[in-house]
């Protein structure tokens, strides 16, 4: 398969799951091994778990939104960015409700197999603009680790 059938995929798996909440469908996508790793969650996820906590987070913000903004692909990588909008409605992952649309950019490296199936997502979010729009103090990462 070609680069643009790799992301073709990526995009449609976030389309599925992030945008439509299609979880089952976009489980489909998934290898038997798929692990997702974030700098959102402490520890990887099999396809399951990232399953759950899709569910849980579009349950909080049923207002979700992920635009592509970017998609490049070499091999079987892709690298997305992408921004999250939305609204958190109720708790979510020990973040408040909040009223404001919040904006997160997020960079994901995709590893994918050679039938294409989705094998590892590992995503960066911008934790400390997200605080920031939420009015939570931001932890400057070189102030945390010089205590």
């Amino acid at each position: 398969m070609s680069l643009d059938d790799r992301k073709r995929v990526v995009c449609q798996h976030i389309d599925l799951v992030w945008n439509k909440g299609r979880l089952a469908l976009g489980e489909q996508l998934h290898s038997s091994d798929f692990l997702y790793k974030s700098s959102f969650v402490g520890h990887p996820l099999d396809s399951a778990a990232f399953s759950r906590m899709v569910q849980d987070i579009r349950h909080a913000m049923p207002d979700l939104q992920v635009v592509v903004e970017e998609c490049i692909a070499e091999g079987y990588k892709v690298m997305t960015w992408s921004t999250l909008i939305g609204t958190i409605q109720k708790p979510a992952l020990g973040y408040p409700p909040s009223d404001r649309v919040l904006s997160i950019s997020a960079m994901a490296y995709w590893k994918l197999t050679p039938g294409n199936e989705i094998q590892e997502i590992c995503t960066l979010f911008d934790m400390e603009s997200f605080r920031a729009q939420l009015g939570m103090q931001n932890r400057p990462l070189a102030e945390t680790a010089q205590l």
